[in-house]
């Protein structure tokens, strides 16, 4: 299946090709006044024979998500705020169901929530109406009941527009640092980062945990692990990946030391989880 939307990349989903031949996997892109602060919208659908579980390396990112567990009125229906999740997310799909998700860019879920530092919500998944108050299951309805994808986007729009965003000098600050670890790969430890940004550790420490939820070392690590994901699955469809070559070149000092991040992130070693990819 071809993923639609503003971004094609697999990155941080386990074994992707499984993940898109079980379920409708979609994204789209929200109003142009959002665009700043939301990264995608993410869609799933799915109607399954049997128990599914996927897994997801989370990025650096809050989520809010409205899910269905069953068809239509008679399904159970929730929102949750999604904090960036510190390990392996596995979530355990059956029969009929559906989850719309709002992805903020790192940095970018502050203004929409900006009295409590986004850390507050890090390895935790609260309801909707903790974070947004007022909300209740006419503001979840009215997200997950539509049957088009437009109509959802449009929904996603209003629920984000009625909620913010405020203007946060700071959270653009984080945004634009997070965006600089992700394109530049010579940014490899937290003092490159601090110093090209004229920063102290303590401060770039401090604006992370505020904006962002988790410390840059964090960041920098797990773009890391989302490129080697990436790259595992069409490399071991068409034979094999240099593990020793990718290493150098996300600025580890020898593969050992890419083996053992992986490992702890994914769960399985590298020559494991291509050898899953291969198997037919």
């Amino acid at each position: 299946m071809t993923v639609s939307g503003p971004r094609r990349d697999t990155r941080g989903i386990v074994d992707a090709a499984e993940l898109f031949a079980r379920v409708r996997f979609r994204r789209d892109e929200p109003a142009p006044e959002l665009r700043p602060y939301v990264d995608n919208y993410w869609f799933i659908d799915w109607d399954l024979s049997a128990p599914y579980a996927s897994h997801v390396v989370p990025h650096p990112s809050v989520n809010v998500v409205f899910q269905r567990q069953g068809e239509g009125s008679s399904g159970t229906a929730s929102g949750e705020v999604a904090g960036i999740g510190l390990d392996l997310f596995t979530k355990k799909l059956m029969g009929v169901g559906r989850v719309c998700g709002v992805k903020f860019r790192p940095g970018g879920f502050r203004p929409f929530a900006p009295a409590r530092p986004v850390s507050a919500w890090t390895g935790r998944r609260v309801p909707l109406d903790e974070v947004f108050t007022g909300t209740g299951d006419a503001s979840v309805a009215a997200v997950l009941t539509p049957e088009t994808d437009h109509a959802r986007v449009a929904a996603l729009d209003a629920f984000l527009l009625t909620h913010g965003p405020e203007p946060d000098p700071q959270a653009a600050q984080a945004m634009a640092l997070v965006d600089l670890v992700r394109t530049d790969r010579t940014i490899r430890r937290v003092s490159e980062l601090a110093r090209a940004q004229g920063l102290s550790s303590r401060s770039l420490q401090r604006l992370f945990a505020n904006c962002v939820g988790v410390g840059p070392k964090w960041v920098i690590l797990r773009h890391r692990i989302h490129e080697a994901l990436e790259r595992a699955e069409p490399a071991e469809a068409e034979g094999s990946l240099d593990w020793a070559g990718l290493a150098a070149e996300l600025g580890y000092s020898d593969q050992a030391h890419l083996v053992r991040d992986f490992t702890a992130t994914v769960g399985v070693s590298p020559t494991v989880y291509a050898r899953r990819l291969s198997a037919p």
